[in-house]
């Protein structure tokens, strides 16, 4: 088992410095590419993400474009990334806090946006994420 990732339920580590043969690090972006600082200048440094490319696989890291308006113009990129994680199985998508910095948005506003990522075996969310989206499970 990888140190970046659990199983049951899908978590994904908080610190993610070296990726599996078959794991994706995926980060927030901005569209133009520029990988300039947080998750997106590491998934740059050392994963492959390629300058100029803002939204998608490239290497192994997947962006997903958080800096270009609110949440609704995030959300289209979050689905096409869930759905593009369903067609490709043999890969394991480790989310990282996506928009929860530099970006400035808060956990609560984007873990929604990942609600249909849970029942997926192969997206593994951060904890913060995860917790979000369960508790009204556990709570009633």
């Amino acid at each position: 088992m990888s140190k970046n990732r659990t199983e049951n339920p899908n978590i994904a580590s908080d610190r993610i410095d070296i990726l599996e043969r078959d794991e994706i690090f995926v980060f927030g972006s901005n569209l133009a590419g520029h990988h300039m600082g947080g998750a997106a200048r590491t998934a740059h440094k050392n994963f492959g993400a390629e300058w100029g490319v803002g939204a998608g696989l490239t290497g192994q890291s997947y962006a997903i474009p958080t800096m270009q308006g609110d949440i609704d113009t995030i959300k289209p990129y979050v689905d096409e990334f869930i759905e593009f994680a369903k067609q490709h199985q043999d890969m394991k998508f480790l989310v990282t806090r996506i928009g929860c910095g530099i970006a400035g948005f808060k956990e609560e506003d984007i873990a929604p946006l990942f609600r249909s990522a849970v029942l997926e075996k192969n997206i593994y969310l951060p904890q913060g994420f995860f917790n979000i989206i369960m508790t009204p499970y556990i709570e009633h």
